[in-house]
């Protein structure tokens, strides 16, 4: 009785403030206290606009609380937090609420994965979407769930496609107005990809948009005979949302099979495209290919980043991107027309970018049997996770992979439910790679700072109003940059590889940062 009253106490004292509307959340920035989306706000800047902790004084920031998951999967979660409790998942498809100042667990929900899913690169979930009292979430299985907020409960569950296909959902929702926006998984299992979008209140699904043409639909014949059917690029990371144009902004992932195009000549859209949505219709309003006819397994999948800026002497709407494939990109979001790309990274691949955007290639550089070397690796420049802007520093924070690959290509069959890549990537013996922070310049691409890394990391970025940067590596060092110059100020060593994005909220009226570390949530807060 005294564990379930501490619960109702804590819980009554979060939702003083009201319930999460799509009001608060096109402010969100006005919450600093709060994490209420998955990249922080609708132009995914993953900023932080607290500044309590400081170059100053970041030597002081230590572990407050713990939360062990306990679990074998790789945890990839971006918690939220709503006046006081954190919600995150815990993979599969598990979500945990705790109060932020103790770390204690509130409620937990239980969600049973079939005892075969097929995923392709394990079975992770990167977080959930809110709003009014009900929490969302993609399933590994190729389900949305809503919870409520409260209490963990059940409120409805909604099948997106059959997940004994290849179809899957490992992402963050992103909300807007009253739907729930999901994009699938499953690009290495010969599946067609889609962008959904659902009413928040009863799980009805609203809209669809393939992200391959059908027949009669504009670029259908940009796939060879019927390789469209089975043309994958997925949606597998969470995208963006403009309120003012009303357009949401979502990667797509690669062409399948992945690394052996012969049987799907042309420049296969939309995959490793950017696409601009109408947020309530789901119709397509333009899209901008950055890699045609993909063998390298470069998903466009990266979270875009929007802002309004300066950019040869005009005040543009933007969308930054920092692609796999090793170019960090310029396109003005209202009409997706091409403005620049830099490689960020070493990069073999492409002669030039042309200037509408189109790579001219470099000849010879296509997988085959014996396999040929090639920059950037499978992996890419940077993959899934996160990268940060900051309005205060104008700069684009981005943990680059610098590493190659030998790509081989092989023969592939379709067969539902069963791998569909037709080749793959080896390491090159001479290389083996490191990693690095960026600090990049959005106007030109220029690479302001480097805070390098000993491999290649798979933890995003936080920056914050304080004038730190966060970040973590594969060797488990959680630390904060100078913002400005870079400059590694402070370090912790958490002992498990760090997969996942940190954020940063109030509790109790003071700054925290949490990140997943391994299989643990960690809390830090000045000492």
């Amino acid at each position: 009785m005294k564990t379930l009253w501490a619960l109702v106490l804590v819980t009554a004292a979060a939702w003083a403030a009201g319930p999460v509307t799509f009001e608060r959340l096109l402010k969100a920035d006005s919450e600093p206290a709060n994490w209420l989306m998955y990249s922080g706000n609708y132009y995914s800047h993953r900023y932080s606009r607290l500044d309590q902790i400081t170059p100053a004084n970041v030597t002081k920031l230590r572990p407050k609380w713990i939360y062990q998951m306990r679990v074998r999967h790789k945890v990839e979660t971006s918690p939220l937090v709503v006046d006081g409790i954190m919600y995150l998942t815990r993979p599969p498809n598990d979500v945990v609420a705790l109060d932020t100042e103790t770390g204690r667990q509130l409620w937990l929900y239980s969600y049973k994965v079939p005892e075969k899913v097929y995923v392709c690169c394990g079975q992770v979930n990167r977080g959930l979407a809110i709003l009014g009292d009900k929490l969302f979430m993609g399933t590994v299985d190729a389900k949305v769930v809503a919870l409520d907020a409260k209490s963990g409960r059940l409120l409805w569950k909604t099948e997106m496609a059959d997940y004994t296909q290849g179809y899957g959902a490992t992402l963050a929702p992103l909300v807007a107005k009253d739907k729930v926006i999901v994009g699938i998984a499953g690009g290495e299992y010969g599946i067609r990809g889609f962008i959904d979008a659902y009413e928040a209140e009863t799980g009805k699904r609203a809209w669809r948009a393939y992200t391959i043409p059908g027949p009669g639909e504009p670029n259908f014949g940009t796939w060879e005979g019927d390789s469209w059917k089975t043309g994958g690029a997925p949606a597998w990371v969470t995208g963006a949302y403009d309120p003012e144009l009303n357009l949401t902004y979502w990667g797509t992932g690669n062409p399948g099979p992945d690394w052996n195009g012969d049987d799907r000549g042309g420049d296969n859209l939309y995959s490793d495209c950017m696409l601009a949505l109408d947020a309530d219709t789901g119709k397509l309003k333009w899209y901008f290919q950055y890699t045609p006819h993909d063998v390298h397994d470069w998903d466009a999948v990266q979270v875009p980043v929007l802002a309004d800026l300066m950019f040869r002497g005009q005040k543009r709407k933007l969308l930054l991107h920092a692609n796999r494939n090793g170019f960090f990109y310029l396109l003005d979001r209202q009409t997706g027309e091409y403005l620049t790309a830099k490689n960020y990274v070493k990069q073999t691949w492409a002669q030039q970018i042309d200037d509408k955007g189109r790579p001219i290639r470099v000849p010879g550089t296509f997988p085959t049997p014996e396999g040929v070397a090639v920059w950037p690796g499978v992996t890419g420049g940077q993959n899934w996770y996160s990268p940060s802007f900051s309005p205060a520093t104008g700069l684009y924070y981005v943990a680059a992979q610098e590493q190659g690959n030998i790509y081989f290509s092989a023969e592939a069959t379709y067969k539902p439910g069963s791998n569909f890549t037709g080749g793959g990537g080896k390491p090159i013996p001479a290389d083996p790679g490191y990693g690095a922070v960026r600090a990049i310049v959005p106007e030109t691409g220029a690479i302001k700072w480097e805070h390098k890394l000993v491999s290649p990391p798979w933890a995003g970025v936080l920056a914050t109003a304080g004038g730190l940067v966060f970040g973590g590596s594969s060797e488990g060092n959680f630390f904060a940059l100078d913002a400005k110059t870079g400059k590694n100020l402070w370090h912790f060593s958490g002992g498990g590889f760090i997969i996942a994005n940190p954020i940063s909220y109030l509790s109790n009226g003071k700054q925290q940062v949490a990140i997943a570390i391994g299989d643990v949530l960690i809390a830090f807060a000045l000492e």
